[in-house]
């Protein structure tokens, strides 16, 4: 019970990691408002936890919308102390010199909009409660170059960004603000990416744990939801403006090679250059 009497809003909750995020944080104790542009898959998703769980349509690019999900958290719940901003799509893809700048606006509309839109309204109802944690969803693409395609990369950037600029504003008011990079998790956006077909999690699980650092073992959505979890509680009451990967360790040079000089050879000291 880490979340216990406490109010959270997950953005693109009906399904990948917003759903094990929301069904995490309700098995802690947690009421969660769920924002989803899909309607059926969010209404079917939120009705299985009763009155643990709210549903509304939201699509993130539209400020009225996360406002209104915001205001939903308070006039069902009485509050709100988590806002989790997770909703994201892949977005424009392709060479810098031949993507369509309205796919690219497109793209910064959720990745870096919706963020920006949940953040303002969850500070707005924060602010007078001096307390609250504000956790979004970045990627190892936002912190390092050749990940992801270019709107990806940059909607992912600005988050962590975002992310330290406004942990040092909100701090003054109680207010935490942090974010999570993921490396590719086995979700549906990445399944669909990995196989065709956004329901075959469990090849996308096989083709991630041959190429994870650790060993066969792939990236999962409740990783993630664990991780979001930590950044909700009061557990990381002292932690703010920081980025939390979960990514096998891609981020630090880790790869599922072996490993430069992993097998014993004599020291390797000073290079002696003999004069010609």
């Amino acid at each position: 019970m880490r979340l216990e009497n406490k109010v959270a809003v997950i953005t693109g909750g009906a399904m990948g990691i917003g759903a094990a995020t929301a069904s995490r944080f309700i098995a802690e104790g947690c009421k969660v408002v769920i924002g989803d542009i899909q309607r059926g898959p969010g209404e079917a998703f939120a009705a299985q936890f009763g009155d643990q769980a709210a549903f509304a349509v939201c699509d993130v690019t539209k400020e009225d919308d996360v406002a209104a999900l915001v205001d939903l958290a308070v006039s069902r719940f009485g509050k709100l102390d988590i806002m989790f901003n997770n909703a994201g799509i892949i977005g424009a893809v392709g060479p810098i010199d031949t993507t369509p700048a309205d796919e690219w606006a497109a793209s910064l509309a959720v990745l870096i909009n919706g963020v920006f839109f949940g953040m303002k309204h969850a500070a707005r109802v924060m602010k007078p409660a001096e307390r609250g944690s504000i956790i979004s969803m970045a990627s190892t693409a936002g912190l390092m170059g050749g990940l992801g395609p270019h709107a990806y990369a940059a909607g992912k950037h600005a988050v962590v960004g975002m992310t330290k600029n406004v942990a040092a504003e909100l701090c003054h008011f109680g207010i935490r603000v942090n974010s999570i990079a993921a490396a590719s998790m086995a979700t549906p956006m990445v399944a669909n990416v990995l196989t065709g077909d956004p329901g075959n999690i469990e090849e996308a699980k096989r083709i991630l744990a041959e190429v994870s650092p650790l060993h066969g073992r792939p990236g999962l959505a409740e990783d993630v939801a664990n991780a979001a979890l930590w950044l909700a509680s009061d557990e990381s009451g002292y932690t703010t403006g920081h980025t939390l990967t979960t990514d096998a360790g891609a981020t630090i040079g880790a790869t599922s090679a072996k490993p430069n000089f992993s097998e014993y050879q004599p020291m390797i000291g000073e290079v002696v250059v003999k004069a010609s």
